[in-house]
């Protein structure tokens, strides 16, 4: 990997800005310093334009370079996580049960970093527009931005993430064509039996067993009614039910996530879920209500964009640290709105042996935010080479 020494000072410029992040993380859309700290260091920068409250909290900057009409979006997330922070470092967060554990205080650190390089060397035709939204974590920052104009307003033609990945060498890159993440539906299911006394069963219909059914038989559904060739998941995460030792209850209440990487499969799993619950809980006697929720949908690659990002990471990193056919993964990612609304593509860069995403210990890896800037920069500088 060749780093340019202007990229090398930058990049401890970067670090600080990103560990200055990680020890103010702020959750969902309540992004205000960060989103202030980021303005404010994009209207140093000497950016043409600087536009705040974009999806609420959002924040977006305009580049301009020699004369031309294409316009390119370049995309980092900005919220933290509702964990307390366990990494040990120096800089961990000052804010009790907040963390940045899913390294998006990296991904801003690392476009602020492009951002003020492609200010001060301008070497590209047309636009570059930097795009830093509140929200992934849950809340749809993704969609809140595109339903409040981004594309339209910035002229946006392509538009383009990344995201760290624990496990994948420092600085390596992978991605893929067509689905690279899945959908992330939840669904509710509230039981309702008969209660009775512990030591009389028989006069119950116990909600504890039904729900113990139902968690059984939704197995079934990816092992029994998905194509074996295709990617899902259907991961009942919550029980809840009971009170004293001696009581069977009248309720229960279940809840989970489904992923997908079709339509058709995500379609399926919405409809094997109600029907299983629903006919597992009468033939005990039980009555069970579900209830289904859309979240992201799948986060898409363009196959002519995700080509361009496999040979603009071999740019930077090399040919044997880059891969262009990496399984997708059952994560899910709200910049899936943004490929809805636009051609474009989602790559990962290598975090190393750290800690898993979403973990009380894990941190991201500075040492990986050269290579970031420098995909960034030589993003904008290729796709609007004029």
């Amino acid at each position: 990997m060749t780093i340019s020494e202007s990229i090398k000072a930058l990049a401890t410029e970067a670090t600080e800005w990103r560990r200055d992040i990680h020890r103010h993380p702020e959750l969902l859309y309540d992004v205000e310093r960060t989103a202030g700290l980021v303005a404010g260091l994009l209207r140093d920068f000497g950016c043409d334009q600087v536009v705040e409250g974009i999806g609420r909290t959002g924040v977006v900057g305009v580049i301009k370079g020699r004369p031309g009409s294409r316009t390119v979006g370049m995309r980092a997330d900005m919220d933290a996580l509702p964990i307390l922070e366990e990494s040990g470092v120096q800089y961990a967060s000052t804010v009790p049960g907040k963390m940045h554990a899913c390294g998006h205080d990296g991904h801003t650190a690392m476009l602020l970093g492009a951002a003020k390089n492609l200010a001060s060397t301008r070497d590209f035709s047309g636009n570059a527009v930097v795009i830093f939204q509140p929200a992934e974590e849950g809340g749809g920052g993704g969609k809140a931005m595109v339903e409040d104009g981004l594309m339209e307003r910035f002229a946006i033609e392509e538009v383009y993430g990344m995201h760290n990945l624990p496990g994948l060498a420092p600085g390596h890159f992978a991605m893929c064509r067509g689905p690279i993440m899945a959908s992330s539906d939840t669904f509710d299911i509230d039981i309702t039996g008969r209660g009775a006394h512990a030591a009389r069963p028989q006069e119950s219909i116990d909600p504890v067993l039904v729900a113990a059914q139902i968690v059984t038989a939704l197995q079934s559904i990816v092992a029994r009614n998905a194509d074996p060739l295709e990617s899902a998941v259907v991961s009942v995460t919550t029980i809840q039910t009971g009170g004293p030792y001696n009581v069977i209850p009248s309720t229960a209440h279940l809840h989970g996530t489904c992923r997908a990487l079709t339509a058709d499969m995500r379609a399926l799993l919405e409809r094997r879920v109600a029907e299983v619950a629903s006919l597992t809980a009468q033939a005990f006697g039980a009555k069970a209500k579900i209830t289904y929720r859309h979240q992201y949908p799948v986060t898409r690659n363009h196959d002519t964009q995700t080509d361009y990002c496999g040979e603009i990471a071999r740019m930077v990193a090399g040919s044997a640290a880059v891969d262009t056919a990496a399984p997708p993964m059952m994560g899910a990612e709200d910049f899936s709105y943004m490929l809805e609304a636009r051609p474009g593509a989602f790559i990962f860069i290598g975090n190393g042996d750290s800690a898993g995403l979403h973990n009380a210990a894990y941190d991201f890896n500075d040492a990986i935010i050269p290579a970031g800037i420098s995909y960034w920069t030589q993003l904008a500088q290729t796709r609007l080479a004029g």
